[in-house]
């Protein structure tokens, strides 16, 4: 007999982890660009923390699976993360910045999957309602990005640090919380060895897509807030079109089981990536239009809640539950890591030379083959 859900602590750590990513999303680019950082500097920063998920949490992933260990093993990571970030007060300028990114970046950045794959676990075969508990991140993240862009309004942008350094401490102590899950097979799964798996076409497609989705989002992440402020928009409307895009992700999650009811996933996955095209291009080309804005923020339910409900789906089909902790570490990697650190890299460097307009074209252009690899490759079970 399986243990109940523990869907209150599970949506706990989801509220506080999602919570310091509404803390650096919108304002670690505004942070940073107050202590001297140029906009290629932002970028490498940006893309050295998106850097950080390639590695470690496959690592991590390894390691859980392994052992069978995995709240231990996110109890360390979250407890590390926070810890290395204190290192923040005492350091400043690009490099100084730089190596406080990357060291609690590979155990922040670690934590995230290896809970995402503890979660499916503990779901077992109601893995469709994992976006019922991940809705409480997305709470997290709307309440940081207003509650931050309120004070930053009153205080400065001093006040980043001292927010994020206590958030990083409640993710370590909401762990603690948690149980270890009882790891069951609950989907179709791919056959075979790690290898065998990843030799397989939908497999590869999948994870080029995610890929390409990251690449894609880099500009918003690193860049919507700074292009906001540089267009006039004070830091509480910046704040307002953030939690703007995350209230319609709450929705979609709220929405999700319901959805896969008369909707296909594929279905579901190709009309949110050409969504996500036209939302790069109405933010990069209709900022003076706050109306525009507005309705691009909307289409956040698609580009990210849709895209993210989709794969956590796909990688509960496509790796079995020896590989489940892997094969999440893979998809946190290849998108919200390499993919980040691509898409971060490219967009710092080509802010100012080419402009905002067409580093937006460019993502929107990447969505778009995104949406012909998915349609070509990917065939959910």
């Amino acid at each position: 007999m399986r243990r109940p859900i523990p869907y209150l602590r599970l949506g706990i750590f989801y509220f506080c982890y999602f919570a310091s990513l509404g803390a650096i999303l919108p304002y670690w680019g505004l942070y940073l660009q107050t202590q001297g950082l140029t906009p290629k500097e932002i970028g490498i920063v940006l893309a050295g923390l998106a850097a950080t998920k390639v590695i470690a949490p496959n690592l991590l992933g390894w390691l859980a699976d392994l052992s069978g260990r995995r709240v231990a093993w996110v109890r360390l990571a979250c407890f590390l993360a926070a810890t290395w970030f204190l290192l923040v007060f005492r350091v400043s300028g690009y490099w100084g910045l730089l190596w406080v990114s990357l060291a609690f970046g590979v155990f922040w950045s670690a934590a995230l999957s290896q809970f995402e794959a503890l979660t499916l676990a503990h779901l077992g075969v109601a893995a469709g309602c994992y976006s019922w508990i991940r809705l409480w991140g997305s709470v997290g993240f709307i309440l940081a990005v207003l509650g931050l862009g309120v004070g930053i309004d009153w205080l400065g942008i001093v006040l980043l640090p001292q927010a994020l350094a206590a958030l990083l401490w409640l993710i370590w102590l909401s762990v603690q919380l948690v149980p270890e899950s009882e790891e069951v097979t609950v989907a179709v799964s791919c056959p075979g060895s790690w290898r065998q798996v990843l030799r397989q076409g939908p497999v590869l497609a999948f994870l080029l897509v995610v890929f390409l989705v990251q690449v894609a989002h880099a500009p918003y992440y690193a860049f919507y807030s700074i292009y906001l402020e540089q267009s006039g928009y004070s830091g509480l409307t910046t704040g307002v079109l953030w939690s703007l895009g995350v209230a319609a992700e709450i929705a979609l999650f709220l929405g999700f089981p319901f959805l896969l009811r008369w909707a296909a996933l594929r279905s579901l996955w190709l009309s949110a990536l050409a969504l996500g095209a036209l939302r790069w291009l109405a933010i990069g080309f209709g900022v003076r239009r706050l109306e525009i804005l507005v309705v691009a923020q909307l289409l956040h339910a698609a580009t990210f809640a849709v895209n993210h409900a989709v794969a956590m789906q796909l990688v509960q089909s496509y790796f079995s539950a020896p590989h489940q902790g892997k094969g999440q570490a893979l998809y946190s990697s290849l998108s919200f890591g390499l993919g980040g650190m691509v898409g971060s890299f490219l967009a710092g460097a080509w802010w100012q030379t080419a402009g905002a307009q067409w580093v937006y074209g460019v993502a929107a252009a990447i969505n778009v083959l995104a949406l012909l690899v998915a349609w070509l490759g990917v065939k959910p079970r």
